[in-house]
């Protein structure tokens, strides 16, 4: 099992990643304001799903290629970081972009709870951009010492924490609907606070990785 530090450091990162404006909080946003907020529950709750599956997959995966190269946690340890930095870098540079969050709240085609779940899970298991991330993401955070199972019980935990992290997130958006979103769409001040912290956030724990500050 990771040591408590670096699953802190790791559920901080995923909820950082999670409370910033991004696809993820229109699509729950959405679903909140065109159906209901159950309705945005069940998408965070499908996100989250897919989210955890993802990263049990790319968990075992990297295992198996640590395993084969010993070479490449070294290297995916440092790409990793730096992968953190241009999260971190994006944010910032995004909050002085206009995005456009708005969401309406126009009638979508009403669903069940399960079938919308179905759908989140789906959609995160689908997008490019999530196995890409987990795939750089965990390797900074790993003990470069461990082996065989104890390394792919590691992975698995770290993973998994991220999505888990993002629930909380995305059912709060869930629950503040519409009204969150006229709030950080008419207010650049607070899209790029958000942005900003999030963005200062993910340099400082890719930087600590390596200098160990905390």
């Amino acid at each position: 099992m990771p040591n408590i530090e670096t699953m802190l450091t790791v559920a901080l990162a995923g909820f950082v990643l999670s409370a910033t404006p991004g696809p993820s909080m229109l699509y729950v946003l959405s679903r909140s304001a065109g159906q209901s907020r159950t309705a945005g529950y069940a998408s965070a709750l499908g996100l989250g799903l897919g989210g955890v599956l993802l990263a049990v997959a790319t968990a075992f995966g990297l295992a198996t290629l640590f395993r084969q190269f010993d070479w490449l946690m070294t290297g995916l340890r440092f790409l990793g970081s730096i992968y953190l930095i241009y999260l971190g870098y994006g944010l910032i540079r995004d909050s002085y972009v206009t995005l456009d969050l708005t969401v309406t709240d126009t009638p979508v085609i009403r669903q069940s709870f399960g079938q919308i779940v179905w759908q989140g899970m789906w959609v995160e298991l689908l997008n490019p951009k999530t196995v890409l991330f987990f795939a750089l993401f965990l390797p900074p955070f790993v003990d470069q010492n461990l082996v065989g199972s104890a390394l792919q019980l590691q992975l698995v935990v770290l993973g998994a924490l991220v999505p888990l992290t993002a629930v909380p997130s995305d059912i709060a958006v869930a629950w503040l609907g519409a009204t969150l979103s006229r709030s950080v769409t008419r207010n650049p001040g607070i899209r790029k606070a958000l942005s900003w912290l999030g963005g200062l956030a993910l340099i400082f724990i890719a930087v600590n990785l390596h200098l160990e500050v905390f």
